[in-house]
């Protein structure tokens, strides 16, 4: 019977003589175990900092193409254009995001749109320089052929200036997979809620494990538009080599 109590004891005690790596006694930055047992809210939480980040740039897209047409078609309004663009840029997400909640309350949907606005900087001069680059003879040579200015559009001028488009998507992709850190602020910050409540709470391995799942989530984005670019624009391989 004393035996039992002993190895009893010995087991409650075995915890307390070696703690886990994320404990009140331990606080280390690499923790194996804080990944298993923490695995589902990791999960969710990158699946939601994914969702909000390709919805926003979606809808950056949306938005820009229009207004860099617009901007490419009338001269006039190119710089006033550019200039909100840019300007929304320059309103801290601290400012912006609780402008947007008496609209769209705190839910995702906030988020989504402040990056939205924030990515029109990038993708709208990016696209309005792509339009440009586009050689002008080529655009004679198909107006003389018959097209018109839907087919010029979508069949001449977009194609040759994907190359410049996707170097913008390229750019705002990535600055959003960092800015959605931010919604944390509306409690949809994907990521971006545990590195708030890492640093908060000094919950080293809950900080560095959503810090680097941003930064890997930010280059696996890059490099399926890299690929998404090299499938839609073949011919440029060809003139590199």
């Amino acid at each position: 019977m004393f035996v039992t109590l002993l190895v009893a004891a010995a087991s409650a005690a075995a915890p307390a003589a070696a703690p886990s790596c994320y404990s009140r006694l331990t606080n280390e930055w690499l923790c194996g175990q804080y990944l298993a047992d923490r695995r589902e809210e990791i999960v969710r939480a990158t699946v939601q900092h994914l969702e909000i980040t390709v919805v926003a740039v979606l809808l950056g897209v949306v938005i820009a193409f229009p207004l860099a047409l617009l901007a490419r078609r009338l001269p006039r309004l190119e710089s006033t254009i550019l200039g909100v663009s840019t300007g929304v840029y320059t309103i801290p997400s601290l400012a912006l995001f609780p402008l947007l909640v008496p609209f769209t309350g705190l839910t995702a949907t906030t988020v989504v749109i402040g990056l939205a606005l924030y990515a029109l900087t990038i993708l709208v001069r990016s696209m309005l320089e792509g339009f440009r680059s586009v050689p002008e003879d080529v655009r004679e040579s198909a107006t003389g052929l018959g097209y018109g200015p839907v087919r010029l559009l979508l069949l001449v001028e977009l194609p040759l200036a994907l190359p410049v488009i996707f170097a913008g998507l390229r750019v705002a992709t990535v600055s959003t997979v960092a800015l959605t850190t931010v919604g944390s602020l509306v409690s949809y910050g994907g990521l971006g809620n545990l590195i708030k409540d890492g640093v908060s709470t000094n919950f080293r391995a809950e900080l560095l494990t959503a810090a680097v799942l941003c930064v890997l989530l930010a280059v696996v984005l890059d490099v399926l538009l890299v690929l998404a670019q090299r499938l839609a624009t073949p011919w440029t391989r060809g003139v590199r080599s």
